[in-house]
């Protein structure tokens, strides 16, 4: 009898060793490189608009995270609240640098922004040195209001090369890090710090589809970035503050496995990761 007992526990045993659902094949020890967790999460808005301080920085301290805040120096909200400013960024969210003016090409292959980007704010027509002249003006003012050295860059409409020229390795040692227009989720080992890929999120995207992004970063052990405009109006670009709110309480419901933080932070982290793993 108790030979049969033990028999049967062996059965059992190995039915349980192979029962491993398709989640559970896909996270492994191994990609828990997020900061000890199974992946990253983070949460950008651009322009500084005005819904950012009084609807999103709110829900967002509410659940604890932390978000990554793209300033355009002239914008009119940084103006007339520096003080709203100071204290998120006191409060730890990070204010990057999205350049003085927010310029853009204005015209280039399968696009035209030239209805909303004023001839002297057309990167078209900048130099290099006038690009990284602004950056870096921006980057003095955003100190002058958070104190800090340490950020990261988002290239307006993901322009950053002037006639076939990068700027970026102009303005690389003033920053951590920066983000890119457009993209999808990335192991840790494939990311680029300096043009790291973002979804850009506008109404067309449901409750659903912006859980679903979380939900592929989890099953693949990835980093997936939320490009924001408008949230709860304010931008051409917008999506609605129910949405948000929505894919914010998931994150919180899971946020044992999701590790949520700013692009400086994501940006520092992946640096090291990939040194440690060079010299390896």
């Amino acid at each position: 009898m108790k030979t049969k007992q033990l028999f049967l526990f062996a059965i059992l045993l190995s039915a349980n060793t192979f029962a491993i659902t398709p989640k559970d094949q896909t996270i492994t020890s191994k990609e828990n490189v997020w900061n000890g967790k199974h992946c990253a999460v983070s949460l950008t808005y651009d322009d500084a608009l005005p819904g950012h301080l009084d609807r999103v920085i709110p829900v967002l301290d509410s659940l604890g995270f932390k978000g990554t805040f793209y300033i355009s120096c002239n914008s009119g909200t940084l103006n007339n609240r520096i003080n709203d400013w100071r204290k998120a960024a006191t409060n730890g969210h990070e204010l990057g640098n999205h350049t003085l003016f927010h310029p853009c090409i204005a015209k280039m292959k399968d696009r035209d922004y030239s209805s909303w980007v004023a001839p002297e704010y057309d990167m078209g027509n900048y130099s290099i040195k006038r690009i990284v002249d602004e950056i870096n003006m921006a980057n003095t003012l955003l100190k002058a209001i958070d104190g800090k050295s340490k950020r990261t860059i988002a290239y307006p409409c993901g322009d950053c090369v002037l006639r076939d020229t990068s700027y970026i390795p102009y303005i690389k040692s003033s920053f951590v890090g920066g983000r890119n227009g457009a993209g999808s989720s990335l192991k840790i080992e494939d990311i680029s710090v300096y043009q790291i890929n973002a979804v850009g999120i506008g109404d067309n995207y449901s409750s659903e589809m912006l859980i679903d992004l979380v939900k592929k970063a989890q099953e693949t052990g990835t980093l997936v970035v939320f490009l924001f405009h408008g949230v709860g109006g304010g931008h051409n670009a917008n999506v609605a503050m129910n949405k948000h709110n929505d894919l914010v309480k998931y994150i919180k419901q899971n946020e044992k496995e999701i590790w949520v933080a700013p692009m400086v932070d994501i940006a520092e982290f992946v640096t090291n990761y990939q040194n440690k793993m060079q010299k390896k």
